[in-house]
């Protein structure tokens, strides 16, 4: 049986960056439609006013549908269903209010939408998280806040950038440095390693995940000496997740951990503040890197950088990271959904009675 297209729910981001651009410029490549059935949150008028500046550098650009109901969408297009205003005034490159009020009106569009199933999964062209805080909008990022529609207490999020041979997620997501100490608990740690592990096996297909810690000091605290944190907080949490049965090793010091390429023999690396994870891999992976949303009920994923002011309207934008955002959002939703099935009745344990001079085996208890 052949098995149904992926329905991919997009909101717009930032009207001004370079959000429309990357997503028009991915779905030009028609191989695409073979592997979903693309839903665009945004304007019609915005829309064409990218795929008109395309089409006049002699850029490529997909035919738009536009829908009003996800049952509407067809394959082999890039469907579009209006949610933004249409008066949204255009400037690409400038940071406004109005920016970042259509990247909201466009994000609450797509996850109503995913929250009712009409679409399988979410992915987010970047937004300014400044112009989009708002009474609705009063959080860090997308992350915060797919956190607070999708998220419980046994599902928590957490930050991965990934590509194909890097996965690195965070203890501690956006807060300023200074509170990085406050938040950063080895019961915090456990629980991230934990939601890592999880979604290492479930979402990448990884039987048995190994992870590497970072340490928090430069030098891993040189045995006390510039910092404790790590005999303190990070070596006790590692030590608790061992116990726990997740496969975890450190911590390591972050320069020379990235700069002798250490990384490339561990299945994921949990970096214990933004920067510290994000910086090394941008710098290793920002062309094809990919930022995912791992421990929620739902899939979603998102291209590496920013709005990119300094590039919109330019046609100077790589749609790179946006295409692998929306492979590894395919990849991922197929994975949980293999993991799902096959774990949905698993066999009884067995116990078997060796007390007597024979064994027998009794079904009718779990151990």
């Amino acid at each position: 049986m052949e098995e149904k297209l992926i329905k991919i729910g997009i909101s717009q981001g930032d009207s001004n960056g370079v959000g429309y651009e990357v997503i028009l410029k991915s779905f030009s490549d028609q191989r695409i439609f073979e592997l979903c059935i693309p839903i665009l949150y945004g304007s019609q008028k915005i829309a064409s006013f990218y795929s008109n500046m395309l089409e006049k550098a002699e850029t490529a650009s997909p035919e738009i549908h536009i829908i009003h109901d996800t049952n509407k969408a067809i394959p082999g297009k890039l469907n579009l269903i209006p949610c933004v205003n249409d008066s949204t005034p255009i400037e690409p490159g400038f940071p406004t209010e109005a920016g970042g009020k259509a990247s909201l009106q466009s994000l609450e569009a797509a996850v109503a939408d995913l929250r009712k199933g009409s679409v399988n999964a979410l992915l987010t062209a970047p937004v300014n998280k400044h112009n989009i805080q708002c009474e609705k909008f009063h959080f860090p990022g997308h992350t915060e806040y797919l956190e607070k529609n999708f998220g419980n207490s046994s599902h928590k999020s957490l930050m991965i950038l990934l590509n194909e041979y890097l996965r690195v997620a965070l203890a501690t997501g956006h807060i300023p440095l200074s509170e990085v100490k406050l938040e950063l608990t080895a019961e915090n740690i456990i629980g991230k390693l934990k939601v890592f592990n999880r979604s290492l096996r479930e979402d990448f297909g990884i039987t048995r995940p190994r992870i590497a810690v970072l340490a928090l000091n430069p030098h891993a605290g040189d045995n006390g000496f510039i910092g404790n944190e790590e005999a303190t907080i990070i070596l006790p949490a590692i030590e608790e997740a061992d116990r726990n049965g997740i496969i975890v090793f450190g911590p390591y010091a972050a320069d020379g951990f990235f700069g002798a390429q250490t990384y490339r023999s561990f299945d994921g690396i949990l970096a214990m503040y933004h920067d510290q994870g994000l910086a090394p891999f941008k710098a290793l992976a920002m062309d094809d890197g990919v930022n995912f949303t791992a421990g929620l009920s739902i899939v979603r994923t998102s291209p590496a950088h920013g709005v990119a002011y300094d590039l919109a309207g330019q046609n100077k934008a790589s749609e790179n990271s946006f295409r692998h955002a929306i492979y590894t959002l395919i990849d991922v939703y197929r994975n949980r959904k293999n993991h799902y099935a096959a774990s949905a009745n698993p066999l009884r344990k067995q116990y078997v009675d060796k007390s007597g001079d024979k064994e027998k085996l009794d079904l009718t208890k779990d151990e």
